[in-house]
């Protein structure tokens, strides 16, 4: 059992949103003002906690409550109920350029940026110059920051944040600020403090950057925690959700667009021992081994020149291997009423260690989307993992 250092419990915040702009119209609607407001919940009954050295992510849309829960557990806002507990120094890096002030040089936010996260003068001072390092800021130290970039913005208020020597470090979606080298730097910096078994809670938008950060994610969406696992469950919950979304925009595009019509019936994996998969039931196998997709496709009027399409997509979302009956395969698919069954196999697969996830669809002759199934299906490789990335292969070491 971990050392906990952060709490949240039955955490819930709305804010008020105000109809009238003006300063005319508040006064012109004095009594009604109340007839011109709308409440946003958002945080929903919010029930999570941290152990010591943990690095959690929070995930989700835009408007989920991702920087609200952060706020929260940073104590720049409070919660309307609920409470939030937390142990040790906190350092929190939640917005671009939070506590500096435009009239000040870059040396004065800096000693005014580390006094309100709790170092004193003599400690900022013996940090100054590894701060300024850091950041890169250089010759601009002593420049007002309202000329400074966004990326300098950024570059000295993470240095200032990461040398307070926090136990607990808040980062909220700044990291994608700032060029690839101090990209790389912060990620550098964030590691040696998982290293050093601080505990992290980040927010970001990039895939890439949870899987490689974090040991749990959490999902939020609309205010409300819908998924708390690890990195690979979550982002794959999350990018189901997206889909599902996408989809059902496209079906509301794509619809009165076709005059034909197909319906995805069904879809079971197939793999090496030729045991059936239904999409709830995950393949497991090694790198190398045969993939069969069994489909059936119901068609309540002939279509002609329909295609079928197939794309393999890691947990994060990126495309593995991608085929189509007509674009790449070149097959003439049947044109007839009723339910096609066929099979598109894919041999030999060469996919490394990882979650993988089947997305297919039915089109038209012109292209035009008749049915989309974003997760009809998914697979696990398991591998001896002699190499690492997405191709498997058995390497060889000859000394010569």
């Amino acid at each position: 059992m971990g050392v906990e250092v952060v709490r949240v419990t039955d955490v819930n915040k709305t804010f008020t949103i105000k109809k009238q702009k003006s300063l005319k119209e508040r006064l012109v609607n004095y009594r009604t003002g109340k007839l011109h407001e709308e409440t946003f919940a958002a945080l929903k009954d919010i029930n999570l906690s941290i152990d010591l050295g943990e690095s959690v992510g929070l995930i989700g849309p835009n408007g989920s409550g991702k920087s609200t829960l952060l706020k929260i557990i940073g104590g720049i806002l409070s919660p309307d109920s609920g409470q939030v507990f937390t142990r040790g120094r906190v350092a929190a890096l939640l917005e671009l350029g939070a506590g500096f002030h435009p009239d000040l040089s870059g040396r004065e936010n800096t000693f005014l940026n580390a006094s309100v996260l709790g170092l004193t003068r003599e400690e900022t001072e013996q940090h100054f110059d590894e701060i300024v390092e850091f950041s890169g800021i250089g010759n601009f130290i002593d420049t007002q920051v309202k000329f400074y970039s966004s990326g300098m913005y950024v570059r000295l208020a993470f240095a200032v944040a990461v040398h307070v020597d926090p136990d607990i470090l808040l980062v909220d979606e700044v990291l994608a600020v700032g060029d690839e080298p101090f990209q790389k730097k912060c990620m550098d910096k964030i590691h040696s403090f998982q290293e050093e078994g601080r505990t992290i809670v980040f927010v970001s938008h990039s895939p890439g950057q949870v899987a490689d950060v974090c040991d749990r994610a959490i999902v939020l969406e609309q205010g409300s925690l819908v998924e708390d696992s690890t990195p690979i469950v979550a982002l794959g919950r999350l990018r189901r959700d997206y889909q599902e979304v996408i989809a059902a925009d496209q079906a509301d595009q794509e619809s009165s667009s076709s005059p034909y019509e197909a319906k995805i019936d069904r879809i079971y994996l197939t793999d090496s021992r030729g045991s059936p998969h239904d999409s709830d039931f995950q393949v497991v196998m090694p790198p190398g081994s045969d993939l069969e997709i069994n489909c059936e496709v119901a068609f309540p009027q002939a279509v002609p020149n329909w295609a079928f399409s197939v794309i393999i997509e890691d947990f994060l979302g990126r495309t593995m291997v991608e085929t189509d009956t007509r674009e790449t395969l070149h097959v003439n698919m049947p044109s007839q009423a009723g339910t096609v069954r066929f099979q598109i196999a894919l041999p030999a697969l060469q996919l490394g260690e990882g979650e993988y996830t089947v997305r297919v669809s039915v089109r038209d002759d012109q292209d035009r989307v008749l049915d989309l199934l974003t997760h009809a299906g998914n697979f696990a490789v398991r591998s001896l993992k002699h190499v690492l990335g997405p191709v498997y292969c058995e390497p060889q070491v000859t000394i010569l």
